[in-house]
């Protein structure tokens, strides 16, 4: 695939709307736009659906809360519902 480079001018307001988007902070603009633009593409995605998902995406505490899910996971920080039912009988 072609990649054209190309330089855009945004309001600072945005960009920093932007960061706030992003899921972790290295998250390249490319990355955050395109994942925006597929979000905003979905068919049959009812009204209802998208606000919550913007909503999401506009709460960094949350993303960030995520982004530390998927890194406890990744770590081995997180244990087996079955395990800890296993432990409480």
């Amino acid at each position: 695939m072609l990649t054209t480079v190309t330089t855009i001018q945004i309001d600072e307001k945005v960009k920093a709307k932007l960061n706030t988007l992003k899921i972790h902070p290295r998250e390249s603009y490319n990355e955050l736009i395109s994942r925006l633009i597929n979000l905003s593409s979905v068919k049959n995605v009812n009204r209802e659906t998208l606000i919550e998902t913007i909503e999401i995406l506009s709460d960094p505490e949350f993303l960030k809360g995520i982004e530390r899910g998927i890194q406890d996971i990744e770590e081995g920080r997180i244990r087996p519902l079955s395990d800890i039912r296993k432990e409480l009988q």
